[in-house]
């Protein structure tokens, strides 16, 4: 994967976080950047973890799907692509102003992270090196989900849908990438 695929991967893997962020931020009174950064944490650690799970699991079946292996992960990123986008059109909810608890927040971050799972199962397919591509993945996700925190407290119901529109394109796109390098169409 190219410097510039792992960035648009890691951005993208981020959009889920940084929409959940904003709406955390959005529930806050008046978060501090500590609070964000803890926060950002929480997202990017287990955003980080769970490709690489995928990709065990992904390895494990290789075997099993090697001839076909980049129609699922092209059939996979498409899927998560699809729902990112679904969901960034989805009717927003009216925000109310919570007390966050790390249950909570913990919960709201594995959700968001179970679609890095499932990429990380299709970057099994391809040559990847999966530490750098988590770390990546992590520190974007920290730094999107830190941000999305901040800015939720002012922008929440403005920016949140568009994220999550934009990672779903760029999952769908990196897919399509996948197809073509593995069918040599280009």
């Amino acid at each position: 994967m190219t410097p510039v695929a792992l960035l648009f991967l890691a951005v993208s893997m981020s959009a889920d976080a940084f929409a959940a962020s904003i709406s955390k931020g959005a529930e806050l009174t008046k978060p501090r950047f500590r609070h964000a950064v803890g926060i950002g944490l929480v997202f990017g650690i287990i955003e980080a973890m769970t490709p690489v799970l995928g990709w065990v699991a992904g390895k494990a079946s290789q075997q099993y799907v090697e001839a076909w292996d980049h129609w699922v992960a092209f059939t996979l990123l498409s899927i998560i692509g699809l729902h990112m986008m679904y969901e960034g059109l989805k009717k927003e909810e009216k925000v109310e102003h919570r007390k966050q608890t790390l249950w909570l927040l913990v919960l709201t971050a594995t959700a968001t992270s179970l679609d890095a799972m499932a990429v990380g199962a299709s970057l099994a397919f391809i040559d990847v090196n999966i530490i750098t591509t988590s770390l990546a993945i992590g520190l974007a996700t920290t730094v999107m989900a830190s941000l999305g925190t901040l800015l939720g407290h002012k922008f929440g119901k403005y920016v949140g849908h568009w994220a999550e529109l934009i990672g779903g394109v760029v999952l769908i796109g990196i897919g399509v990438m996948v197809v073509v390098e593995h069918t040599g169409v280009l």
